[in-house]
């Protein structure tokens, strides 16, 4: 499937203002035994939202089979594709180029009262334990929430040690704010529960980080919304600002609501999955 954008579009007048990325993204699921039938779906089209515009997207499987899309709740692009035939290997390739701004250029409407609530609710992956309520109540700059919401960054980037492994996908904020140790997907959760406790909608945000063109992973950030219909998006886990070198993707009320990759097969077999994503300047 393939996407393109409008060569016409008014966007393309600034495109010098813009750094230019490719994203090339192969997940490869093996399993150890003939499966009958396996379901996937895909958030890994970039947003065309908050200066970023993307232009081109393509996502191929193989095996080879329709791939069809749908919109979700938050605005993200879901790709899904169902093989019905035996296969013990199944690779799906996306591949895109973007344009991504120097910082994220807000949404000017107002919060509606479904985002609202969504943003400012406590989640599985975020809740409002205690450990993490005193964090937050600790690094608040009274009567200026968008200091409040960088000094919760930095505080999380000086408090919480980086270390992959250490955490896994199903680790909760107060689990790892408990630990001092976490991945990217950590940061961010802490620092959503920590805005939230303290009255400031944040949302979770999945994409790439560009990193001169090494073999790359998926990234996890933050956008906090201060009154006056303003959003900062902020990196717990670099204590900065999204920059051009930030590719947004999905958005949600965290890492449940935007996975690269959902799915389930039918079969009795072991699966292995296996990731690999390189980010290219053009």
């Amino acid at each position: 499937m393939i996407d393109r954008a409008n060569s016409n579009s008014s966007s393309n007048n600034k495109s010098n203002d813009l750094m230019r990325l490719r994203i090339e993204h192969t997940t490869t699921f093996t399993y150890d035994h003939p499966i009958s039938e396996a379901y996937t779906e895909m958030r890994l089209r970039p947003l065309s939202a908050n200066g970023q515009h993307v232009v081109a997207f393509t996502l191929t499987t193989e095996p080879h089979d329709e791939v069809l899309m749908h919109v979700d709740r938050f605005g993200n692009d879901v790709r899904h594709f169902d093989v019905v035939h035996p296969h013990q290997r199944l690779m799906a390739t996306a591949t895109s180029e973007v344009l991504t701004p120097d910082m994220l250029v807000p949404d000017m409407a107002p919060l509606s009262p479904l985002d609202e609530f969504d943003f400012l609710m406590p989640t599985p992956y975020a809740p409002f334990a205690a450990n993490l309520m005193r964090f937050a109540a600790a690094h608040i700059v009274p009567d200026d929430p968008a200091a409040t919401a960088q000094a919760l960054m930095h505080a999380l980037f000086t408090s919480l040690k980086y270390e992959k492994g250490a955490t896994d996908v199903t680790t909760t904020a107060d689990e790892a704010l408990e630990l001092g140790l976490g991945v990217c997907q950590d940061f961010s959760h802490i620092m959503l529960a920590a805005c939230r406790s303290q009255g400031l909608p944040a949302r979770y945000v999945s994409g790439y980080l560009y990193n001169s063109g090494q073999e790359a992973a998926s990234h996890a950030w933050v956008d906090v919304h201060i009154a006056g219909h303003e959003w900062l998006s902020l990196d717990p886990t670099h204590d900065c600002a999204q920059s051009s070198e930030y590719v947004r993707v999905a958005i949600g009320r965290d890492y449940a609501d935007v996975p690269p990759t959902r799915g389930v097969f039918k079969g009795n077999a072991k699966e292995t999955m296996d990731v690999k994503v390189m980010i290219t300047k053009m």
